[in-house]
């Protein structure tokens, strides 16, 4: 598929904003974790009709080889729960091309499970330049569209024109737990992650901001949209797409 390095501007953004935060000293625990697959026809590809077992012990029908992305990208946030223990969540991804036709090419979308963190998302994008504007957070009307005769759930949803960007952080989710006690926050940036042929750098200044309140830079402590005594960040925790190796 031609054009698809940019699909590794998820995994780039997190460790460009890693290396900010590292720079610019960081109060608490924070890891990076990258989701990388090369995305390539072999005698293991997924096949549809697959059931695979994901790192949540969640089984998944594979009904659409494109959406594998998101299998690996469970994972990664499966295991900053599980095996990090992080408090708060955070994945970036290139996930779907359905974020342009939801928030167009100059916001990424966010979805969360709190509303304190997407005021605060949408309100670093705005001081940082990287825009954001929220996706619909309705679990109990969209998590349908994953359902599966023989699984868990399936990969892609039943019907594409039903908030297909939201469906697909929900299927993200869904590895974590709805019931998860921390915060989780998604970031689609498949449109805002590039122009034409060539990389914008979309999130790296997003992320040390959104965060900033952990931070010892003084400038991403002031631009940071919650301070320390009300941003609950413990053990924070980014985690990337795969890559796509061209």
């Amino acid at each position: 598929m031609p054009g698809m390095k940019r699909d590794c501007g998820g995994a780039a953004a997190i460790l460009g904003a890693y290396y900010v935060a590292v720079q610019g000293g960081y109060s608490q625990n924070l890891h990076a974790v990258f989701c990388l697959a090369e995305n390539a026809v072999g005698p293991n590809a997924t096949k549809p009709d697959d059931i695979h077992t994901l790192y949540s012990g969640r089984t998944v029908e594979i009904n659409n080889t494109d959406a594998e992305g998101r299998l690996v990208l469970s994972d990664g946030v499966s295991y900053a729960a599980k095996d990090l223990h992080c408090t708060t969540i955070l994945d970036m991804a290139t996930l779907t091309g359905a974020q342009g036709t939801a928030t167009g090419k100059f916001h990424a979308a966010v979805l969360t499970n709190s509303q304190d963190w997407e005021e605060a998302t949408v309100t670093a994008g705005q001081s940082s330049g990287d825009l954001v504007h929220p996706l619909p957070y309705s679990p109990e009307l969209h998590f349908a569209e994953f359902a599966s005769a023989v699984a868990d759930m399936k990969n892609s949803v039943a019907d594409r024109s039903n908030a297909t960007s939201s469906c697909a952080g929900l299927f993200i989710a869904a590895h974590l737990g709805f019931d998860f006690p921390g915060n989780w926050i998604h970031v689609d940036m498949a449109y805002p992650v590039h122009c034409g042929e060539r990389a914008t750098g979309y999130g790296v200044a997003l992320l040390p901001i959104l965060f900033g309140h952990h931070s010892r830079c003084r400038i991403l402590r002031n631009l940071a949209p919650m301070s320390s005594e009300n941003g609950e960040c413990e053990n924070d925790c980014k985690a990337s797409k795969k890559m796509r190796l061209s």
